[in-house]
Parts: structure tokens; C-alpha cells; sequence
């Protein structure tokens, strides 16, 4: 999927689960608010139905009261009924009143006022004893007409004597209700006594019996008096509202509205309470039309609580959408990763096809081409002219080229099928440097350019990981190095993660950038650098005083963990220097892209797929690594990566010591040398191969500096019984300095302090300079340096070649003697290449039998044969070598298991009593994948095709004993 796909696809993926919620949020919000309103309106209709109910309930009551009061005032009317005086006393009156009490239970009681008018005044209270009082309780002053009160019920008997008439409300009130002939209420005020909110209603008492259309002059000329009755809003409204269910809930105001603008509270508190959003409001009727009244409802005290199913149902609405939701999602990201997984899956099966195809492919093309190598380096073994040499010699080298570019893509193409493993096996990383420094010795001589290894002593001897693939790393990284290099250095260092800075980004500093070639190199006459060659290098952090850090650093760490147990995994850092052309910086971002190069004029002028460096890159990831660089254009360029191995054991250390194809010697420990050399990090590489040897090193600057230094150190000298040695590098040796040389340490010898003239070795960068370096050296070694070849040259000199003959007898070299006199079967179904194959060893004194099938090969493999050994190809028709292996380890198995249990032996004139043939595979395919395979079926090791000397060599040396020669 590309980045813009997977990035829609993320947007849309995040956009649907978005929608979901806003969806899901919104059906909640909604669901909880209609809940919440269905709620809200079921407490209304409770309240408006709990409002009129109580207000109907206070009204008929009211009407109740009313009405007994208009029956009171009719029977009192009967009393004056054509009676003078009226049959009818306070006792009586209070008596009647008090018996009938509960049928007016919003009244705190009743009373008569008798309407006297001003001229029977004295009579009235000579009658009556006491005098008309006013409210105030003062005597009433002079007016036209009076209303005291001459009966009352017990509750009232209070406002006995009172003139009702002498309060304006009450005057106002006694007029209306006699002209109207009905009843009549006060508006609300403070009772006498009890000081509650209350009101009076009042009736008119008649004489005799009015017609219905009587005039208000008739009515008050009939008037004999006026019944009045006290209500107590207050007490009477909140008993009656206990006695009623639910009442803790609502808040009631009961309002006299006759004065809308100025509402007169009746009953309730002044402010009114509760949540008034939810109330109700209801008329009542008190039977006055004058005056009207309102009862106020409120359903709670406080804010409503918010219902239980406001909640929880919303709530469970919500949980099923997002469930819902959540289903739906999870059903789509599934069918979307099924797709997706389909899609990899195809993809995957497309790369593994293509590197199937391209496996198949490769190695159809490499078997014709391992067949014209072979003929060609059979034919180069002829008598053959210059020219027809030449002509053989380009072929061969084309051929090579393109036999390592189709394994370069096929190692790619396996890399992106994920089919490229890593092995763990233990090996020697110094001597795949030596040997990866010693593959580049020749090109490096011819540029003049230094070429260099320098390992860390804390790096281990000895590590399990991958030797191939880290070979195949060092050699690309070095390979691009000597390329793209033309003066200066190439130096690879290694060392461990934990004491190096090279892995952490740097900063480019500009340097010489942007100068033409002509004139760095005049600058750099003036001016030179603590590095390897005296050239700037890209990476500034590897001088000298990094350099010189890193080593006291490492020496102190040595001594510091030798108590302390190592750990198993080492990550080591490695970065490969040179001063070479550089990268532009226009294409440092594409030095990873495979078939790229950094720009066309490099294709042009050096050559290359540019598919190296991408390998490189995913190999170092798969060792558990990582790779950068620092390039600069004119200045060079400096490549560090990453590995991490395994520690190994001492029992594994001393197997994989004794399996190396070419130990270093151990008679030079206890030596001495001195190094001359001006340039510290240089000096250092040549200490780091000599100390290999087990030679104790000094160094010194100047050829001087050195001769001083014998001069003190005479004594000790002088009692070694070891030689000692000069190596001095030509950057310090000049025109007549071999005489000069060895006439001073002919007189340190004359002067007794030196036992015998050290031996004189010139380290030199070119055949040129080997030329120029006098008469009197007594040898001279061409960089690149190795531990072998400075082993070799010491030798020479000090004429140890005897001593180390035995030593060497194993070497590459030797493979005649190795395979002289055997017997060895080749199988292979390509003509070609058997006859390649045979021809390649019969050229080393080998007797080869050939066979163009797996099944030929198991009919002349019949116990017992007379075979040493035999390299069987691993791709052949009907039986592959894979099962033919099998079968002759089957074959084996069974012979070997009769030989234990007594039965027959190999031969009456051998020694050997257990039958294992050493059988190699051939193949052209790459060497992990087949090698697993090759071991996994009873194969005992692999060479390619076509055979090379050092390989060949490797391979059979592991199970053949090479011959004693004849002149020893």
C-alpha cells in the first residue's frame, strides 16, 4: 500500500470511529433530554392535576362555609321578623354558634352587628351598658349610622362592642354587602388576637323578606343588622393541606389579585420558592365577585432531582449503538486487514516467485558461466601467446564480473522475499579483515594509496555470527573506497559499541570543501592532518586525539573487567575512511536506493550497479545493526555501521583457532622492535600487527629519536636473547639514510649496546618506492600491512623459514600435495562442468572418476569402494545430490552399525573400521540457503563452481591428510 493510500486509509478509519461516537454522543443527548422532558411533563400533569385538586378542595370548603354563614344570617333575620325586641340573645348566639362550628371549618368564628342608626344611639347603649368602640377600642365618635357587634361566637367574643363600620375597609365592605344583598370579603390583613393573614366575609341581615328586584334604597331600609365571619387564611390552608398526600412536594401561594398590579398574599411565604419552571397556577372562587384570587403551585422546593431512567436509559442506548458501533467497526477493520493481509500475502507471493524465478534464473545462467570460467582457466594453464593471453584474461574477468553481479541481484531479490538468513557460526574477524585488506593489496599498490585495519583489543577473538555476510559487508564498503580513491588513505577500524563515539551523528564542517583537485593538493603541501596519511578526512573524529582517547581508554577498560564477567552479546562499530571524491550532497539521500549511483559521471569513470551499497544496508540490518555515513564532495568519505555477535566460548575459541587456514606464526614472541614513523594513527596500525605476533614495540618519530632511545636502553637490549627490529616508514627515509643507518648502529655494536646489528625492514606504499630504498635495507614490505605477510618477511630476515616450514606445509599453496594420489569422485549431470570439475583436480595430482547422475553415483559408491572423497552437485534430474547424500549416509549408517555388532570390517589393509565418506557439495547457488540445506542432509561442506584454489583448499583440508614429501 503506498504512504498517500495508508494515509487516506488511516483519515477515513479515523473519521468513521469519530462519526460513531458523535453519533452514539448524539443519541444519548437526545434520548436523555426526551426522557428528561417526558418526565418534566408527566410532573407538570401531576402538578396541575394536585394544583386544581387542593384549589377545588379550598374552595368548596370556602363555599361550604359561605353558605352556612348566608343560613346564619337568614335564622338571625327570622328573629327580627316582626319582633321588637328580637327573640334573640348572646347566649343563645353563642350557644347555636359554638354547636355548629364544624359545619364552617374555615372560619375562626362568627358574630352579629346590629346597624343603629345616630339618633337611637343612647337608647342602644343604655340598653346594651357600654358604649360603641372603634377598633382602636375607643368610644366611637359622632357619625350617621353605626354596626357594633352585640353577638359573637367565644372564638371572636373579642370584638365585642366594636362599630365594624369604623374601619374603612370593613365600612366599605358592610356598604356593598347590603346594597348588593351578598356576600362580601375584606382583602387580606392582620387579625386581631392571632396577627394571621386573614380576611372577613360579611352578610346582610334583613328585616323582613325583599323581592328580587329590590332597589338598594329598599335593601338598606330592611337592613337590621350584618352577619360577619373571620377566615384565617394561613391555619386553615395549611391544615387542610396536611391532611393531603404529597404535600412535602409542592409550594403553594394563594394570592388576592383584585388589585392585579399590587398582588396581596393570602397564604405562603412573601418570596416566593421552589423550581419555578415547573408550576401551576389556579383560579378560586370565594363567591365575591369583587374580589378575586389566585392559588400558586410549585411541584418542588428545589431543582428536580434528574430521574433515574434520564439516565440509565440513555446510558443503555448509548452502550448498544457503541457496541453496535464498535461491531460494525471491528467487522469492517477486519475484513480491511484480511484485505490487507491478502494484499501482503500476494505481494509476497509475487517477491518469493520473482525470487524463485530469479534463483532459477540465476542459476541457469551461472552453470553455462561457471563452464566458460573453467575452459578459461583451463585454458590459461596452456602454452599460449601474449595476445591469445589476453584475450583469455578479459574473458575471465567479465565473466567474473557478471557472475557477481547476477549474485548481487540475487541476493537482493532474496533479501526483499525475506529469504536471506543469517548464520552463527564462530570465526576470526581479524584474519576476514586480513583477508578482505590482502583482496584490495594490489589495486591499493598501484594508486599508492594507504590501505589499513586496525581492531581494538577489547573486540574478542573469536565471535559467532555470519563470516559470509561480514565479509561481504567489509569488501563492498572497502571495494567503493579503493574505487572512488585516488590519494590519501582507506582505513578500516573496529571496535566496540561501548567505548566508540563514531556511531553518533557529526557535524560536517566545510574543510576544503569546494576546491578543485589541483588546489587541495597544493594546500595540503602546506598543511596536514592527524590522520592515517596526513589527508582530511570526512569525519573529523577520527584523528589522532580521538584516536589516542580511544586507546587509553580501552587499556583501562581491559584492565578494569578482567574480574569482571563479560557479557554474551558484543556490538561491535565499524567504519571504513577514505579520501577519496566524496558523495554529492544532492545525492546522499539516494546512496541506499539500489541502482544508484551518485550521479552518471561516477557510472562513466568508475563503473558499478550501484546495487553494493543497498545490500550492504539490508545485510547490516539483519545482523541486528545499523549503517550511516559522513561525506563530503573532494574531501571523502567515511561509512560506520553496526553489528551485533555473540561471545564465544574458550572450548569454541580453540576449535575455530585450530580450523584457520593460516595461523600465525608463535615463534616471535619475546621480540623487540621499533617503529619509525612520524604519524601517530599510522604508527598505531603497524603496533596493532606486530603486537599480533607477540612482539613488544616502541616508537619513535625520527630515525634519531630512535637512535637515542637504543643508546639509553642499551641494558636491556643487551641482555635479551631475542633479535630485535627496525621498521621505518618511507615518509622518514631519505636519499644516503641506509648508510648513514648502518654506520651508527655500528658503532652502537662497537661500543657494546647492541649484542648484533638490528635488522633494517623499509615499510613502503608502492613498487616505486621499493626501488628507491637503498642497499643496505634488509627488506622492504609493501602496504597493505597483514600480520601474515609482516610474519613472512620476518622470517626471511631472520632466517626462521626452516623453523616455520612444518608451520606452513598447510597453507593454500600445498593443495597439490593435499590431493596427490587420491581417489575422488565428481558428480554432475552438466558435461561441462564435470569435465571443469575433473580437470581442476587432476591439475593438483587428484585420480577422478566421473558420474552424470545421483543414481550412477550410489551404484559406484557400493560398500566397499575406493573413494577418498566426493563433490557432488546439488541440482541434478531424478535424484538430486541432496538425496543421494542421504542415501549413501543410509548406506553408511547400516555398514557401520554391522561393524559394531562384529560383522564385516572396511578392508583387511586399512585401519579405518567406521565408513564416512567426505562429500562436498558444488553448486552455483549462494551459500547460506544451500549450505543449511547441504549440512541438514549428511554433507560434510560446499565449494562453488567454478573451483578456486584457497576455497578448494579450506574445503578438503578438514578430511584429507596430505602426503609426507618424498625429499623430506
Amino acid at each position: 500500500m503506498a504512504v498517500g493510500g495508508k494515509r487516506r486509509w488511516w483519515w477515513k478509519r479515523r473519521a468513521a470511529v469519530v462519526a460513531g461516537v458523535t453519533i452514539a454522543v448524539s443519541v444519548w443527548v437526545g434520548s436523555h433530554c426526551y426522557f428528561r422532558r417526558e418526565n418534566m411533563a408527566k410532573a407538570e400533569e401531576a402538578l396541575v392535576s394536585m394544583c386544581e385538586e387542593r384549589a377545588r378542595m379550598i374552595q368548596d370548603q370556602f363555599a361550604v362555609s359561605v353558605n352556612h354563614v348566608h343560613a346564619l344570617a337568614i335564622l338571625i333575620s327570622t328573629f327580627y321578623y316582626q319582633k321588637q325586641p328580637p327573640a334573640l340573645d348572646q347566649e343563645t348566639f353563642a350557644y347555636y354558634t359554638a354547636k355548629t362550628a364544624f359545619e364552617r371549618p374555615l372560619l375562626n368564628g362568627v358574630a352579629y352587628a346590629e346597624r343603629i342608626i345616630h339618633s337611637q344611639r343612647e337608647i342602644f347603649e343604655t340598653r346594651q351598658g357600654w358604649t360603641i368602640m372603634t377598633m382602636k377600642r375607643e368610644p366611637s365618635p359622632m357619625q350617621d349610622e353605626y354596626a357594633p357587634v352585640i353577638y359573637s361566637q367565644e372564638t371572636v367574643s373579642y370584638i365585642e362592642a366594636i362599630d365594624m363600620m369604623s374601619g374603612e375597609e370593613d365600612r366599605e365592605n358592610i356598604l356593598r354587602a347590603r346594597a348588593t344583598g351578598k356576600a362580601v370579603l375584606t382583602k387580606p390583613f392582620r387579625l386581631l388576637e392571632s396577627n394571621h393573614l386573614g380576611v372577613v366575609l360579611t352578610f346582610p341581615v334583613y328585616r323582613s323578606g325583599l323581592p328580587e328586584d329590590a332597589t338598594v334604597e329598599q335593601r338598606v331600609e330592611a337592613t337590621a343588622g350584618y352577619l360577619g365571619g373571620a377566615f384565617d387564611v394561613e391555619s386553615l390552608v395549611e391544615n387542610l393541606l396536611r391532611q393531603l398526600a404529597g404535600n412535602q412536594d409542592i409550594t403553594i401561594n394563594v394570592y388576592d389579585i383584585t388589585n392585579a398590579s399590587e398582588p396581596l398574599i393570602m397564604y405562603g411565604p412573601q418570596i416566593p420558592e421552589g423550581y419555578m419552571p415547573l408550576s401551576h397556577v389556579s383560579m378560586l372562587d370565594f363567591g365575591d365577585p369583587f374580589r378575586k384570587h389566585q392559588m400558586h403551585c410549585s411541584r418542588y422546593r428545589e431543582k428536580p432531582p434528574l430521574p433515574l431512567s434520564a439516565i440509565t436509559t440513555p446510558f443503555g442506548i448509548f452502550v448498544i449503538i457503541m457496541l453496535g458501533g464498535y461491531i460494525v467497526f471491528a467487522a469492517k477493520n477486519h475484513y480491511d486487514n484480511v484485505k490487507e493481509d491478502c494484499r501482503k500475502m500476494e505481494e509476497l507471493k509475487v517477491q518469493a516467485e520473482a525470487a524463485d524465478f530469479l534463483a532459477t534464473v540465476s542459476h541457469e545462467i551461472r552453470t553455462p558461466m561457471n563452464g566458460v570460467l573453467g575452459m578459461l582457466d583451463m585454458l590459461l594453464d596452456t602454452d599460449l601467446n601474449l595476445t591469445q593471453k589476453d584475450y583469455a584474461q578479459t574473458a575471465q574477468v567479465c565473466g567474473k564480473a557478471l557472475i557477481s553481479l547476477i549474485n548481487e541481484v540475487l541476493d537482493r531479490a532474496k533479501i526483499e522475499a525475506g529469504k536471506l538468513e543469517i548464520e552463527a557460526v564462530p570465526f576470526d574477524l581479524r584474519s576476514i579483515l586480513d583477508d578482505v585488506i590482502s583482496l584490495f593489496s594490489s589495486k591499493s599498490r598501484e594508486k599508492g594509496i594507504e590501505l589499513a585495519v586496525f581492531v581494538s583489543d577489547k573486540v574478542p577473538e573469536v565471535v559467532t555470527g555470519d563470516p559470509g555476510r561480514f565479509r561481504q559487508i567489509i569488501t563492498n564498503l572497502v571495494g567503493n573506497s579503493v574505487k572512488f580513491t585516488e590519494r590519501g588513505h582507506i582505513f578500516v577500524q573496529v571496535h566496540l559499541a561501548d567505548n566508540s563515539d563514531l556511531g553518533a551523528d557529526e557535524k560536517v564542517h566545510s574543510g576544503l570543501n569546494g576546491l578543485s583537485r589541483s588546489e587541495k593538493v597544493q594546500i595540503m603541501s602546506d598543511c596536514t592532518f592527524d590522520t592515517l596519511s596526513g589527508f582530511e578526512a570526512a569525519d573529523t573524529r577520527n584523528n589522532w586525539e580521538n584516536f589516542k582517547l580511544l586507546l587509553s581508554d580501552e587499556m583501562c577498560l581491559q584492565e578494569a573487567s578482567t574480574s569482571d564477567k563479560e557479557p554474551d552479546i558484543v556490538t561491535l562499530i565499524v567504519s571504513v575512511e577514505d579520501t577519496g571524491i566524496g558523495i554529492p550532497l544532492r545525492a546522499q539521500d539516494r546512496v541506499f536506493t539500489p541502482f544508484m549511483q551518485a550521479d552518471s559521471s561516477t557510472s562513466r569513470n568508475y563503473g558499478g550497479t550501484g546495487i553494493g551499497l543497498s545490500i550492504t544496508k539490508c545485510l547490516v540490518e539483519l545482523m541486528g545493526g545499523q549503517i550511516n555515513f559522513i561525506s563530503r564532495p573532494n574531501v571523502g568519505s567515511t561509512f560506520t555501521f553496526t553489528a551485533v555477535f555473540k561471545r564465544c566460548n574458550k572450548d569454541a575459541i580453540a576449535d575455530t583457532k585450530r580450523t584457520l587456514s593460516e595461523a600465525l606464526p608463535t615463534g616471535f614472541k619475546g621480540m623487540k622492535a621499533f617503529i619509525v614513523d612520524g604519524k601517530p594513527v599510522r604508527n598505531a596500525v603497524t603496533r596493532y600487527h606486530l603486537k599480533r605476533l607477540g612482539i613488544a614495540v616502541e616508537v619513535a618519530n625520527t630515525v634519531k629519536m630512535m637512535l637515542n632511545s637504543l643508546t639509553r636502553q642499551n641494558s636491556n637490549f643487551r641482555t635479551g636473547r631475542q633479535p630485535y627490529i627496525i621498521l621505518i616508514e618511507k615518509d622518514s627515509w631519505y636519499t644516503g639514510m641506509d648508510v648513514y643507518l648502518h654506520n651508527q648502529l655500528l658503532m652502537l655494536k662497537q661500543n657494546d649496546c647492541v649484542l648484533e646489528l638490528p635488522k633494517v625492514i623499509l615499510l613502503v606504499t608502492c613498487e616505486y618506492d621499493k626501488m628507491s630504498s637503498g642497499s643496505l635495507v634488509d627488506t622492504v614490505i609493501i602496504k597493505p600491512l597483514r600480520a601474515s605477510t609482516v610474519a613472512a618477511c620476518l622470517q626471511q630476515v631472520l632466517g626462521m623459514e626452516k623453523q616455520q616450514k612444518k608451520e606452513l606445509s598447510n597453507g593454500p599453496t600445498n593443495l597439490r600435495n593435499l590431493l596427490a594420489g587420491k581417489n575422488i569422485l565428481v558428480v554432475d549431470d552438466n558435461k561441462v562442468n564435470l569435465r571443469v570439475a575433473a580437470s581442476a583436480l587432476k591439475k593438483y595430482g587428484a585420480t577422478v572418476e566421473c558420474a552424470e547422475s545421483g543414481k550412477d553415483a550410489l551404484s559406484l559408491l557400493q560398500l566397499p569402494h575406493k573413494f577418498d572423497a566426493c563433490f557432488m552437485d546439488v541440482q541434478m534430474p531424478e535424484m538430486d545430490g541432496f538425496e543421494a547424500t542421504r542415501q549413501i549416509r543410509l548406506m553408511e549408517s547400516k555398514a557401520n552399525e554391522q561393524i559394531s555388532n562384529g560383522g564385516a570390517s572396511r578392508g583387511e589393509d586399512s585401519m579405518i573400521v567406521e565408513w564416512h565418506l567426505p562429500i562436498l557439495a558444488m553448486t552455483a547457488d549462494v551459500i547460506q540457503a544451500t549450505y543449511e540445506e547441504c549440512l541438514k542432509c549428511g554433507m560434510d561442506g560446499y565449494v562453488s563452481k567454478p573451483f578456486e584454489e584457497q576455497q578448494l583448499f579450506q574445503a578438503v583440508a578438514k578430511f584429507l591428510v596430505s602426503k609426507p614429501s618424498s625429499d623430506s
